[in-house]
């Protein structure tokens, strides 16, 4: 995982972006050079737009997911995910060679050329993402513990999209933890250095929780790190490999002495600045859309087009939401709040239909121009929801510490919540968001927050 802008980005992505940012180019560059000989090639020209060509095709392949492993039992969504790109990249290749100032350099046969290798790429993407995400420089990884975090952490890394990391071995502290790795590889031995120096460590993960008692080599791992090994504690981990805060591992001391959690003017200020353009931005676009879905939702059963409802905000202060009714208009007749379920009786068909495009959550830009919300950011709950979570979760009213979302981290990486299990998933990821926010990472929730409205993933 390499941390760019405040944000943990898997290397194996990275790596595929500039392979596939090279791979156009150089394509390109080389169908000039074949035209060279028949037509003059103005290479001043033909290499920025290359780039630029070569830039904007990724870019879109980023927003739509091709460059996420998608789950084998999931064919849906790859497919989803190709059809889509095939929709936007080839007729963005086509207008890029219509428009860029390719001169003389753009004929029929190009044009054919550059389509071809366009879906050549997709093609290649798609079945790149089938297998197990590779990367270079994997680094080798020695656990310290051989109970059930160990074993977790095992599990994750060898998950696909983790790019082939390999566990090398699990080093036995003595601290009265019962085994639940294999025992083959558990490491005998009393020097933690000496291990890490042999086997070629270059990551050391403490998968212990109880470091009381003298037990964990405190010592020993600061000459790791001291002689360059990198090590990191449960939080640090799951931070790092899934850009969540996991509250299993977590401690006070942790959110208190640790990184992150700023709430800088500069930063609110920035936010502020970038919610107001953007929001204003997508109000005038979407417009047609609302206006369509509000024509919808009258003509379905003549109720009211929008409701309110009262949410929890920054600081734990109530503020009114503005939506718009997706359900019918006693669906809490017995005046109990509920959660949406899966197949729920009380969504109209309409509203169905736009819950699973998220068009439904549109009227709240107005909560962000007014405010009250920011663009991205945690979902905004209600009270009773509020009250009966804090209870049962802790450090849950951590995510009261940023503005509450339109889209959001959680939003765009596990989907829709409907349970107390599902509201701690979210949680972990809206600490990592509460702890992270940049304008990077908001940029990157706003792209994927495209791919999940394309592709419905995730909706109730």
């Amino acid at each position: 995982m390499l941390k760019l802008f405040g944000h943990y980005f898997p290397a194996y992505v990275l790596q595929r972006i500039c392979l596939d940012v090279t791979l156009l180019v150089v394509a390109v560059v080389s169908l000039a050079a074949f035209r060279a000989h028949s037509v003059e090639v103005n290479w001043a020209n033909i290499l920025p737009s290359a780039m630029g060509f070569a830039v904007t095709m990724v870019f879109i392949n980023f927003t739509l997911g091709l460059y996420q492993p998608v789950d084998e039992d999931d064919p849906r969504t790859a497919l989803a995910r190709v059809v889509l790109a095939l929709l936007f990249c080839l007729p963005g290749a086509y207008g890029m060679i219509l428009f860029l100032p390719w001169e003389g350099f753009a004929s029929l046969s190009m044009q054919a050329s550059v389509l071809v290798l366009m879906t050549i790429v997709l093609a290649l993407r798609v079945l790149i993402n089938r297998s197990q995400a590779s990367s270079l420089f994997a680094p080798r990884v020695l656990v310290v513990g051989v109970g059930e975090d160990a074993l977790e952490v095992q599990r994750i890394l060898s998950h696909p999209e983790q790019g082939r990391v390999e566990v090398q071995g699990f080093f036995h502290c003595d601290i009265g933890e019962a085994q639940r790795v294999a025992t083959e590889k558990v490491i005998a031995g009393n020097d933690l250095v000496e291990t890490v120096r042999q086997m070629k460590i270059n990551e050391i993960i403490v998968a212990v929780r109880e470091r009381r008692g003298g037990k964990l080599p405190l010592r020993e791992l600061l000459d790791c790190k001291l002689a360059g090994v990198r090590v990191f504690d449960l939080s640090t981990f799951h931070e790092r490999v899934r850009c969540q805060v996991r509250l299993s591992s977590l401690r006070a001391s942790w959110l208190i002495y640790g990184d992150g959690f700023q709430q800088a003017l500069g930063r609110s200020f920035a936010k502020r600045v970038f919610d107001l353009a953007s929001s204003a931005a997508l109000l005038v676009l979407t417009l047609p859309i609302m206006i369509v879905t509000a024509c919808a939702i009258v003509w379905e059963d003549h109720g009211p087009v929008f409701y309110r409802q009262e949410r929890i905000g920054l600081g734990g202060q109530v503020f009114r939401i503005i939506k718009f009714r997706s359900m019918c208009m006693d669906a809490e007749k017995d005046g109990k709040p509920r959660w949406a379920t899966s197949n729920d009786e009380r969504i109209t068909r309409v509203g169905r239909f736009i819950r699973k495009f998220r068009i439904d959550e549109l009227p709240q830009l107005l909560n962000v121009l007014a405010g009250s919300m920011s663009l991205v950011g945690p979902r905004p709950e209600r009270p009773y929801f509020v009250d009966r979570l804090a209870r049962d979760i802790p450090f849950y009213g951590v995510r009261h510490c940023v503005k509450p979302g339109l889209t959001g981290w959680a939003q765009v990486r596990y989907q829709y919540g409907s349970s107390v299990d599902d509201a701690v998933q979210k949680l972990q990821y809206d600490l990592y968001y509460a702890k992270n926010h940049t304008l990077v990472l908001d940029t990157l929730v706003l792209l994927e927050t495209v791919r999940v409205v394309l592709t419905g993933e995730g909706a109730q």
